[in-house]
């Protein structure tokens, strides 16, 4: 059975069923679906909780052991499998198969959950894939699409009693680049400065835009004018402060693509001042400094940067290894050496 997301609120209020399988390319999604899951399971019943992290080395039949060693105390047991690459490997899927086959046979005494990333197509032709599903409850947890996000926004702001107007949630959303725990984030944040109602988007806009007494804006100038030991400084207090990753990565990659299409531009042989119209850069102390950067930048450095910030984006949702704030600090070091 698949369900969307949506949906999922409605069904958790029934009797659950055996296997529930998470999946899909944002991670603020499937773990709200898990929390929710794992809620409804507590209201049924499974006092018990084992989770299974699956990885190198992972011994498959751990998997059968959890789901028949309940304890003394316990009648009903949530078994929580992870599956961070979603590549379960043959032993692997050879077991999945097996625990749909057996979905039946356990459904009264012990549920599964199994959270994946984003998988593809081969992935979703796979025999334990296929099984599960069937067997199962599958929930794909994908991001909206950029044109609806400003819905989905606005939602999470009636969930917490306000609601903001049309330019407000596209203010929103233009700043999270569509990234989802991002715009957790600042609507959790408006809820804080906030009481229930009408936001305004002047209200809107102070609050994602606000970092406290370290200023983003000061670090895209010392980014701009390659002043290395000034952005370390920023980046330390930015961090300190609590400022949300996204919000940080968007400003960046903004001026990094930025930089990109004017390099790309001059590469063409484009006169700067009218590639600078084309990036509708019209304010003279910006048009400076991206003048100063692409003096000092060599060609094509931007560009790798700009490649360097999407591997930041899989960091921040938790698809890729690293530490964010190291990895923002060699961003910044990238744009700042002499050409």
């Amino acid at each position: 059975m698949n369900l969307s997301p949506d949906r999922l609120a409605a069904h958790l209020d029934k009797p659950l069923a055996a296997i529930y399988l998470l999946h899909g390319n944002e991670p603020l999604t499937v773990s709200e679906a898990g929390d929710a899951l794992r809620a409804a399971a507590r209201r049924q019943g499974f006092d018990e909780r084992e989770i299974l992290i699956s990885g190198q080395g992972f011994n498959w039949e751990t998997l059968f052991e959890a789901t028949g060693n309940l304890s003394l105390f316990g009648s009903r047991k949530v078994i929580d499998l992870r599956i961070p690459n979603g590549k379960p490997g043959k032993d692997g899927g050879d077991a999945l198969k097996r625990l749909a086959d057996r979905a039946e046979s356990v459904a009264t005494d012990v549920l599964t959950l199994i959270s994946l990333p984003e998988l593809d197509w081969a992935a979703r032709k796979t025999a334990w894939f296929t099984a599960l599903s069937q067997k199962g409850v599958a929930v794909e947890c994908n991001a909206p699409p950029r044109e609806q996000l400003p819905q989905w926004i606005a939602r999470r702001l009636a969930a917490q009693q306000q609601s903001a107007p049309t330019e407000a949630l596209a203010f929103i959303a233009e700043h999270v680049e569509g990234n989802l725990l991002a715009a957790h984030q600042e609507i959790t944040k408006l809820a804080l400065l906030h009481p229930p109602g009408e936001l305004s988007l002047e209200a809107v806009r102070e609050a994602v835009l606000d970092v406290a007494r370290y200023d983003i804006d000061g670090l895209r100038s010392a980014v701009l004018d390659g002043d290395a030991g000034r952005c370390s400084r920023l980046l330390e207090g930015l961090a300190g402060e609590g400022t949300a990753a996204p919000l940080l990565l968007w400003m960046l990659a903004n001026e990094i693509r930025t930089l990109a299409r004017l390099q790309a531009a001059q590469a063409e042989g484009q006169p700067l001042a009218a590639a600078l119209k084309a990036e509708r850069v019209f304010d003279d102390r910006r048009r400076n400094a991206l003048q100063r950067a692409l003096q000092r930048l060599a060609p094509g450095r931007a560009r790798a940067a700009l490649a360097h910030a999407a591997r930041i984006d899989r960091i921040i949702k938790g698809i890729a290894p690293g530490e964010v704030w190291d990895e923002f600090l060699l961003l910044c070091l990238r744009l700042c050496p002499a050409r």
